[in-house]
């Protein structure tokens, strides 16, 4: 897909209601031309993953997710053998008398038994888009190994050989920033901070993505959340929850914020007992 411009990118993620503002758009205009891994960071909740997705969804390309967590590894990354699936082979050929060690050692590791994990499907894959979520959550010894991928987007399998991508795919990394990441991986990338939407941007894409919210609701529901973030709350929402918020007051057929509503609702945006407690503490779900 060519796209010419930042303008074109931003026209074309609102196709598949993603609202991107200039500076977004510009980033991942340049690491869509220059072939570079976006990395995306800020708080939870606040559209990256879902970038990945819509760039996905965009490009007619599949998605392909690496979840990170503590204790990801190599292996988990990128590949295993489906040692059951080898294990019956010999058993097979064991019945059907085959007594060539050499030949089953060649036939077990055949590349139906191997299992691409995400990283390897994303070489393999092309075109694709490679989503590296949530990076903070992983180990430092993960993030060098990644980098080394990254690089060159080729991977080395001792039983079959080196295989390298014919065309890299699209690659988003995304950090909610629970640990600073190393700069040797920020470096390789191309870098944007992703804040909470403004007013009325949040309005805008609470309308684009519920086309039954009514703007008096939009306008009620983003004001909430601008005073949500600016309380003493544990994890106060982002758009993503925001959105989830006004579906379910949408489900209860809300047309405006009602008080009552909003607090029984409430639970759809804050995820956390002490924060519901500040809330209704402070008042904080008035409109005026």
């Amino acid at each position: 897909m060519d796209i010419e411009s930042p303008e074109k990118l931003i026209e074309l993620l609102d196709g598949h209601a993603y609202l991107a503002d200039e500076g977004l758009a510009t980033a991942a205009f340049l690491a869509l031309r220059m072939g570079r891994p976006l990395f995306l960071e800020g708080e939870a909740g606040v559209g990256k993953t879902e970038l990945a997705k819509t760039l996905a969804a965009m490009l007619e390309a599949p998605l392909i997710r690496l979840q990170c967590y503590e204790g990801l590894d190599a292996a988990q990354a990128l590949y295993d053998w489906d040692f059951a699936r080898q294990l019956l082979h010999l058993k097979a050929a064991e019945a059907a008398g085959v007594t060539d060690v050499a030949r089953l050692e060649g036939e077990i590791y055949d590349r139906r038994f191997l299992i691409a994990r995400p990283l390897l499907k994303a070489v393999e894959t092309q075109p694709s888009v490679l989503l590296v979520d949530e990076i903070d959550r992983a180990d430092d010894e993960f993030e060098a190994f990644l980098l080394e991928v990254l690089s060159d987007f080729t991977i080395s399998i001792p039983e079959l050989g080196t295989i390298r991508a014919a065309t890299p795919p699209v690659v988003v990394v995304t950090s909610n920033r629970t640990r600073e990441v190393h700069d040797a991986l920020k470096r390789r990338c191309l870098y944007h901070w992703l804040e909470h939407p403004g007013f009325e941007r949040e309005v805008a894409i609470l309308l684009r993505r519920l086309p039954g919210c009514t703007e008096t609701l939009a306008r009620q529901v983003a004001l909430a959340a601008v005073r949500l973030r600016a309380a003493d709350l544990v994890k106060p929402p982002g758009i993503a929850e925001t959105i989830d918020w006004t579906e379910a007051l949408l489900t209860l057929g809300a047309r405006e914020l009602d008080p009552g509503l909003a607090a029984a609702t409430l639970g759809a945006a804050l995820k956390y007992r002490e924060d519901l407690a500040t809330v209704t503490a402070e008042g904080l779900l008035r409109h005026d």
